[in-house]
């Protein structure tokens, strides 16, 4: 019997599992690009990992954590493959087997996530197990003829050209959902609701702080979905329903003709380590929650708001939180004047000064219940905090750890925070001596971050530098350190660098 040389049977795995995952590509195209099977097993994977692999993906990848599991998964399914090739030297089934068994975890994931789906990973196995069979039996062929080669690399050629077109064609389908049409469109419709103003002073960016507001594009994202979901503002719906006297169902005409609100709000994730980057502000206008809570009627006895994304995440909020008159919340449609980006949930996200994301800022939200703590949220079930107050906070961003910095002289700039109540200082102290006060820039609000510096002479060495906000109420952060989970990070930030 002849037997496939490793080379080329290890070709035939990989062309094999690319064809599937292609063919799964193009098949989700025509419905929800979500059912795509590596989208879909990546769903399935953010979904059951432990909260502390997805917290060190977080702190290791930043921003990237996606993109690290979509190359993970890559080098996964191509070792897998090259295993299914080897084993199948001799004999087709053992690799058909494994390949065919690519398409039944496609089949299992798409099944456990809201959008279900699972047509495409069927057409991916059934595909995958065609192809590999086709190859193995070219490849099985007598190869001690360039004629013999040829054709075994014509096969292959036709594969990869065929996948090339699928995975293009996927491609263009999913990119054809109309959400850039439906978002430029929407731009026409918005009511101008001006900003509120940016006073002078607001930043140090000359001395290394970050500007006051935060573009869209450099906006940080941390949420649970692998692709970003593509929902079109003329087909959105909102349903606010529970322990409530009246449901409402809003539609996205409904939102915008309603009352707004323009607020400047600093955001910040609960993974955010001590001195991380999880942390920008924007602009946002939209519907104030409070105000549809008040007309819908808010019955005794509720505790929280469940807020689902269409991709099935929830987060509760609490409903004395949304209730208070000053709190701000809004269900904003509209980030830095443009209608939201679909990375940070258009057409309608909400937004909550004061909290972690976690409990608080559901991306293109479809459906908010008004319920109690029993119904727990999507990171409640994970073992996070019921409740999400943000902590007072402080960073600094110059010098970077390690600089090599002129002795005399030196600037130390950075960002401090506590949404909801206000920064009223900044000390920063030089190798664990006395603290001394920072320079404030100008408040924007008690809802954003506020931009500090400070002016020490240093002599030759290296130096440790500290810093610690202290909030309106005049308690400082604390100096215990902790980490993200279960309700977030505490501790001083420090840098270490050298004067000479």
């Amino acid at each position: 019997m002849t037997s496939l040389s490793r080379g080329r049977a290890a070709t035939i795995g990989l062309l094999a599992a690319g064809s599937a995952l292609a063919v799964g590509h193009l098949v989700a195209g025509f419905g929800d690009p979500r059912t795509s099977p590596p989208v879909a097993v990546g769903g399935a994977f953010i979904d059951l990992v432990p909260p502390g692999l997805k917290e060190f993906a977080v702190a290791v990848f930043g921003t990237a954590d996606k993109l690290a599991l979509i190359v993970g998964m890559a080098l996964v399914i191509a070792a897998l493959a090259v295993v299914a090739g080897l084993s199948s030297r001799r004999s087709v089934l053992p690799g058909a087997l494994l390949i065919g068994a690519f398409g039944l975890v496609g089949v299992v994931a798409a099944v456990s996530r809201p959008e279900g789906g699972p047509l495409p990973s069927l057409a991916a196995g059934a595909v995958g197990v065609g192809v590999f069979a086709w190859l193995h039996r070219a490849g099985r062929a007598p190869v001690a003829t360039e004629i013999d080669r040829r054709r075994f690399l014509a096969t292959s050629g036709l594969v990869v050209v065929g996948a090339g077109l699928a995975g293009i064609g996927g491609s263009s389908l999913s990119k054809g959902s109309g959400v850039t049409a439906s978002r430029e469109a929407v731009a026409g419709r918005l009511p101008n609701v001006p900003p509120p103003p940016i006073p002078a002073g607001a930043d140090f960016v000359a001395d290394g702080t970050p500007t006051f507001l935060t573009t869209n594009r450099d906006f940080y994202r941390i949420d649970t979905a692998l692709v970003v979901p593509q929902l079109r503002a003329e087909n959105w719906r909102l349903r606010l329903h529970g322990m409530v006297d009246r449901e409402l169902d809003l539609s996205f005409t409904d939102l915008i003709n309603r009352r707004l609100e323009s607020r400047t709000i600093t955001l910040a994730c609960v993974s955010n380590e001590v001195g991380g980057n999880l942390i920008s502000t924007a602009h946002f206008v939209g519907v104030p929650v409070r105000d549809l809570l008040l007309e819908a009627g808010v019955r005794p006895g509720a505790q929280q708001l469940l807020t689902t994304s269409t991709d099935g995440y929830t987060a509760g909020t609490p409903v004395d939180v949304l209730l208070e008159p000053d709190r701000g919340a809004l269900l904003a449609f509209e980030m830095n004047g443009e209608p939201l980006p679909a990375k940070h949930g258009f057409p309608v996200r909400m937004v909550v000064p004061g909290l972690y994301g976690y409990v608080s800022a559901t991306k293109w939200l479809v459906d908010a219940e008004v319920t109690t703590f029993d119904r727990r949220a999507y990171w409640q079930q994970r073992g996070w905090a019921q409740q999400g107050p943000i902590k007072t906070q402080s960073r600094i961003d110059r010098p970077q750890r390690a600089a090599q910095l002129q002795a005399g002289p030196v600037t130390v700039a950075g960002i401090a925070w506590a949404q909801h109540t206000g920064i009223d200082a900044v000390q920063v102290r030089v190798d664990g001596g006395p603290w001394q006060a920072a320079e404030l820039a100008t408040e924007v609000g008690r809802d954003t971050w506020r931009m500090w510096r400070a002016r020490l002479d240093l002599a030759p060495g290296e130096h440790v530098v500290q810093c610690r906000a202290v909030d309106r109420t005049g308690t400082p952060q604390t100096e215990a350190r902790q980490g993200v989970v279960p309700d977030g990070a505490t501790g001083l930030h420090e840098t270490t660098f050298r004067c000479t």
